[in-house]
């Protein structure tokens, strides 16, 4: 058949046409075969280990935490099996039942219920959500028992923190707890690990201090997971590194014999090794229990402390700021002779100090007679010290005050630390806007006014005193990770042996002279006399009406309005190794409250001797940083 020309022109462009198209198809194959051969064959390692990432997933495993022990090594913070009941929501058809039916074998408040529906709603169905941890025995038991009819309820054990000794030890080692939002904010490189769901961290005390240091490193495992992200089994796990042990200065038989010699007060008490500020025993009466906090306070619990007028969530050792009463009265001594004032020179005490218009009592009604520095300090007569501080002038206590370790900060290990008040001049001028006037460095003379001091400061100038003038500083760790910390070697507070001598010989003379203010608190076993001095602060102006009325008895009073009751001391007398400080809030006197207290804490010390020489040797494969 004959093709007409314009026949023949479509049938070439048709041809055209077809043989373009074949050059494209054949161009797409060559491209997807070039492709395919570059993925498959090229790029096989890179898309085989993109394939089985998205099979195998790694997951953090939180780090055992460390211990804290004394420095003989029992330990006060460590780690136990924690019972737990966990909810797999898709494991049960209807929620709210699974919780009724829990609830009648383990308590499930409304607060606790609404906890749980909410982490159900941030977390995917197949992943366990904690319904409640910390149960007994007989709890975990009976939710085991009756798991077939709990669907999706399934017992776990875990890890969680232990504090055998409770609230002996809680101003010390404060608690962990769950991690909050301002940690995750304030976190740096741990936010994966501060994640986990229940872990927790240190939120006060030593827990808070050395936080990374008992956090440890975390572990990891590799699970085979399904699209949708859920386990199917564990390919391999790695435990991690459990965190470093801490070891404190502490002795915990004399920190259990402190506590109980205070409970039922509102009190505190240190105990320093005068040489390298080892803290001995540290207690702030009434505690907290910081296993209640780690496993979370319920709303009464909380009240029930905060409502406590014995205040037990303060650091009453660290952080109480009280008027120093008469333990202050050696600073204003030292100042004295360092100031050129002869320690044998006489003042007459009839009972009153007249400056101006005002007077000034001495708390012996009919006054103490002629008294010089030594005999002042022992009979603790206020005429004599209102004289000398007069005499002296308030910056020469001041200098005094500071040197012996007040009015400053530590840098102690446990946070919240406050700096007490060593008030002058300018200080005045700077804070309120205004001058000072003589009668305030008259009432200074005997550590009232303005003048604030924690316990801690009075156990560091009581060891000051002890050590022959040397500004040793309190501390409380002694070893972290297994390698002992170094001692700081305190230097010379530059004061002179004699006013020394005058500080340490009326200490001594009021426990150990007859007529002392604390004499019927010695302690009279041979080789363990303590030298102390008596305080009692008040805490209210006493009026005139009832000075005159001579109704002043503590006993009498509101209890918020009775005076400190506080005792400083040192001992052995003849080679002084200890210093410690009793502070009881509204005890009454410092010689009926607060120096039986110390003279029996004292003996105990004594007695149990915590720096003999085995306390000093490092534990087994211990790094030594220093001989201490």
């Amino acid at each position: 058949m004959q093709i007409s020309g314009r026949d023949s022109s479509r049938y070439q462009t048709f041809t055209r046409r077809a043989a373009l198209l074949a050059a494209a198809q054949g161009a797409a194959f060559v491209a997807l075969a070039g492709r395919m051969y570059y993925l498959q064959v090229l790029k096989t390692d890179q898309y085989r280990m993109l394939a089985e990432e998205n099979r195998v997933a790694m997951r953090l495993l939180a780090p055992l935490r460390g211990n804290v022990v004394d420095r003989f090594g029992r330990i006060l913070a460590s780690n136990r099996q924690n019972y737990r009941a966990m909810l797999i929501s898709e494991q049960t058809p209807d929620v709210e039942a699974t919780l009724d039916r829990l609830s009648r074998i383990i308590e499930i408040n409304e607060f606790t219920r609404k906890r749980i529906l909410r982490d159900i709603q941030r977390s995917p169905r197949f992943m366990p959500v904690t319904v409640a941890e910390g149960l007994t025995w007989r709890e975990f038991a009976q939710v085991n028992i009756n798991e077939p009819d709990l669907a999706g309820i399934q017992p776990d054990v875990g890890e969680t923190r232990d504090y055998p000794y409770g609230e002996e030890l809680a101003h010390i080692l404060g608690y962990v707890a769950a991690v909050s939002e301002k940690d995750l904010q304030q976190a740096q490189g741990d936010q994966p690990l501060l994640k986990l769901p229940g872990f927790r961290i240190g939120k006060e005390g030593i827990e808070k201090t050395y936080d990374k240091e008992l956090r440890g490193v975390a572990g990891s495992s590799h699970v085979e997971v399904n699209a949708y992200g859920r386990v199917i089994r564990e390919l391999s796990k790695d435990p991690g590194k459990p965190g470093g042990e801490v070891v404190l200065t502490l002795d915990m038989d004399v920190q259990k014999f402190a506590w109980n010699r205070l409970k039922g007060e509102s009190a505190s008490s240190v105990v320093l090794d005068i040489h390298t500020g080892d803290v001995i025993s540290f207690v702030s009466a009434p505690a907290y229990d910081p296993n209640q906090f780690n496993m979370g306070l319920s709303t009464q619990q909380w009240a029930s402390l905060v409502e406590n007028p014995y205040k037990p969530l303060i650091n009453k050792a660290l952080a109480g700021m009280y008027p120093p009463g008469s333990t202050f009265k050696m600073v204003v001594a030292m100042a004295a002779v360092e100031a050129g004032i002869d320690p044998n020179h006489r003042i007459v005490c009839p009972g009153h100090y007249s400056l101006g218009s005002h007077d000034f009592h001495c708390w012996k009604k009919g006054g103490h007679g002629a008294m010089n520095m030594h005999d002042a300090i022992k009979h603790s007569c206020d005429v004599y010290f209102y004289d000398t501080a007069k005499r002296i002038g308030i910056e020469a206590i001041a200098d005094m005050s500071r040197r012996f370790g007040l009015g400053s900060v530590y840098d102690f290990e446990v946070p919240g630390e406050k700096p007490g008040l060593v008030p002058t001049p300018q200080w005045k001028r700077a804070a309120r806007g205004e001058p000072w006037h003589p009668g305030e460095t008259v009432i200074a003379g005997i550590g009232q006014g303005y003048l604030l001091a924690t316990p801690l400061q009075l156990a560091v100038m009581t060891a000051r005193i002890a050590n022959g003038g040397f500004a040793v500083t309190p501390r409380l760790t002694r070893a972290i990770g297994g390698e002992l910390l170094p001692i700081p070697q305190p230097e010379r507070i530059g004061v002179s042996e004699r006013a020394i001598e005058v500080a340490q010989g009326g200490m001594n003379a009021v426990s150990n002279e007859i007529g002392g203010t604390a004499y019927r608190s010695r302690i009279s076993d041979p080789g363990m006399e303590l030298a102390g001095k008596t305080g009692t602060a008040q805490v209210r102006r006493i009026s005139r009406a009832e000075r005159l009325s001579g109704v002043l008895k503590n006993e009498d009073i509101e209890w918020r309005q009775r005076d400190h009751a506080l005792f400083v001391c040192f001992a052995p007398v003849h080679a002084p190794r200890y210093a410690m400080s009793v502070v009881i809030e509204h005890g009454g006197s410092g010689s009926g409250a607060a120096a039986p207290v110390a003279r029996d804490i004292m003996h105990e010390v004594l007695i149990r001797n915590p720096v003999r020489p085995q306390a000093t040797v490092p534990p087994t494969g211990a790094k030594t940083a220093r001989a201490g």
